[in-house]
């Protein structure tokens, strides 16, 4: 009951609508009939200025973390490690035990992200992932992450698309994880290079409709 609690209370976190909660209460309007249509800080500071979407950047982030935090804390792992976790050796004398420990750990991350595209309380129609992905990954990854802020930063400062930067960034994190674990082997790393590569593909799923106007240059530019 435990795991199956943890993936759940992940799901119900992530789907929190700070953007969409945000926008109601300072402008009495549906954020979601603005814009692109979504729940997330790019929107929302459109709508309702840059310091609301920095305050739903936050909060975004704030719930992708907690969701970890909460399933590590509940299954018995350590919040964050010296090097992201035991080692391959360190395993070695407790089965695979640990492996499926960190199976959940990633499945209650992919339930956050999940959460924010397709909240329960907005009819599974939210935002695009990405701040609730980067307070997943600060947890599990966070060198990844930091890596994939700084790409992230470039792209959007070179061409003003925050929608491309953000494609770029999500698709990044499993290559990031992929490096490190290379670097550094540890018995999480399939568990948390399933987690990067689905919460990519949730992302850039939850971008199609960026994609197609990036392609035909009808995306609108961040100012």
């Amino acid at each position: 009951m435990r795991p199956a609690a943890v993936i759940l209370i992940a799901y119900l976190l992530g789907s929190i609508p700070f953007g969409y909660l945000i926008v109601r209460s300072s402008k009495r309007a549906d954020i979601r009939e603005t814009g692109s249509g979504g729940t997330g800080a790019t929107n929302v500071s459109r709508r309702a200025g840059k310091a609301a979407g920095v305050l739903t950047l936050v909060l975004d982030a704030l719930k992708g973390a907690a969701a970890v935090v909460i399933a590590k804390l509940a299954l018995g792992l350590p919040i964050f490690a010296a090097s992201g976790g035991p080692s391959l050796a360190q395993a070695a004398n407790s089965s695979v035990a640990i492996e499926n420990v960190y199976w959940w750990v990633a499945a209650a991350a992919i339930a956050a992200i999940v959460g924010h595209i397709f909240p329960v309380w907005l009819g599974f129609r939210g935002g695009k992932g990405v701040a609730t992905g980067v307070g997943v990954f600060l947890v599990l990854a966070p060198l990844a992450v930091v890596f994939a802020a700084v790409l992230f930063l470039v792209i959007v400062l070179l061409t003003r698309y925050v929608s491309l930067g953000a494609i770029v960034a999500a698709a990044t994190i499993p290559v990031l994880v992929l490096i490190q674990n290379y670097i550094s082997p540890h018995v999480e790393f399939w568990p948390l290079m399933t987690a990067a590569i689905v919460g990519a593909a949730l992302i850039i799923f939850a971008h199609r409709e960026n994609i197609a106007r990036l392609i035909h240059r009808t995306e609108s530019k961040f100012e």
